[in-house]
């Protein structure tokens, strides 16, 4: 390729690129009440920066080619800073691994884009394989705090299983998105941990976090459901007992596995918590996403739980590398009470959905709890359609 060709390709590379991320996004009306949809995604592997997959210089690359591919931007964590959007993104790249890297938008809806460079996470003595799915708590003590799984090979697996996995709950913290600060590694009793969440407050002073316990990588096991556990240190991260406070339940959207989403928005009712639930099916593992809601005196404590999935994939959602998957880590709500829910679909992309703080608490409280029978779920309608019928 001539020099010329070389730079008309780049021009249009990046001419492609940044009318992708210029690109409005729009609601998707009438909607369901409860939150609205957007018609694009918010974030793709084609999101991500030029200068990450091509060598620009035409001596080293003259056919400028990709020569390190993204595969997906999925797993979003979430915060509002200074009147900003920002997700902490799990990119994957072509060769499997997954990082984290900032993007910012200014009305939290669409113009996501990227900043240079992605987060190099200081390790620890044992250094990560591969890292995800980061929540972001702002604590009231002051810190900005990740959560995210960290994946390392399995020791005790034998020589010919190279799959064998172990999963633990990384963390780091900071107060701009820009220096990390390395902590260990959470401390607690069981084999491995997913899905394990930072609460914004202490509770009698200490710090408390949401856990999913499991005996395996993928498996929960005798383990599973949303588990509760206190820490006395962020420097020495370490919970005894873990309280199952949201369990795993039979012939329900979260029979097979569940765990907590972001850190739970604080109400004058309660708090609001998002989750992903899993079930199996002919096609295998679908994830949806449910609300619940816990007591502002005792977190622990669930005090609405509203029957059925809040979201499930519809559409493009349904379709990615891993698909029949929604799964969320990330939302942010405003001065205005605005939730901003930010939502990955099949393990590809990020998507967002708005709703307010007014409606998902009207949501929780006031849809009816699944009775767990078929019988008593059409009892249920039956109800509501006599009530709508005036008899």
């Amino acid at each position: 390729m001539k020099k010329k060709d070389f730079q008309q390709r780049l021009e249009k590379l990046e001419k492609k690129h940044e009318k992708l991320i210029n690109k409005k996004n729009k609601k998707v009306k009438p909607g369901n009440g409860i939150f609205y949809r957007y018609k694009r995604p918010i974030l793709t592997a084609e999101h991500a920066p030029l200068i990450w997959r091509y060598d620009l210089d035409y001596k080293t690359n003259p056919f400028l080619m990709e020569r390190i591919g993204v595969n997906a931007a999925m797993n979003s964590g979430a915060i509002m800073l200074d009147g900003k959007f920002y997700m902490v993104v799990r990119v994957e790249g072509d060769d499997r691994k997954s990082f984290f890297a900032v993007a910012e938008s200014e009305n939290g809806v669409d113009k996501w884009r990227f900043w240079d460079y992605p987060v190099l996470l200081p390790q620890t003595k044992e250094p990560d394989v591969n890292v995800y799915d980061m929540r972001l708590t702002l604590h009231e003590d002051g810190w900005i705090y990740g959560v995210f799984c960290v994946e390392r090979k399995d020791k005790n697996a034998p020589a010919s299983d190279t799959s064998a996995a172990n999963a633990q709950a990384g963390i780091v913290r900071t107060k701009d998105l820009k220096e990390w600060e390395r902590l260990p590694d959470l401390k607690h009793r069981g084999e491995q941990q997913r899905n394990v969440v930072l609460h914004p407050e202490f509770v009698d002073g200490k710090y408390a976090f949401y856990t999913r316990p499991q005996d395996g990588f993928i498996d929960a096991g005798t383990g599973g459901g949303i588990g509760w556990g206190l820490s006395d240190s962020m420097e020495k991260p370490e919970i005894g007992e873990e309280t199952i406070i949201d369990e795993r339940v039979y012939h329900t959207i979260k029979e097979v596995k569940n765990g907590q989403g972001p850190a739970p928005i604080k109400t004058d009712k309660g708090w609001l918590h998002i989750a992903h639930g899993v079930r199996g099916c002919a096609a295998g593992l679908r994830y949806t996403l449910y609300m619940f809601m816990t007591s502002l005196e005792d977190p622990t404590k669930v005090i609405a739980q509203p029957g059925g999935h809040f979201m499930g994939p519809i559409g493009i959602e349904r379709v990615g590398d891993v698909s029949n998957v929604l799964f969320v880590n990330g939302w942010v709500r405003t001065e205005k009470d605005e939730v901003f829910i930010y939502y990955a679909s099949s393990d590809t992309r990020m998507h967002v959905a708005t709703s307010t703080v007014d409606r998902l608490v009207d949501y929780c409280l006031n849809t009816p709890e699944d009775q767990n029978h078929s019988h008593l779920s059409v009892q249920q309608r039956i109800e509501l359609i006599d009530k709508n019928l005036g008899k």
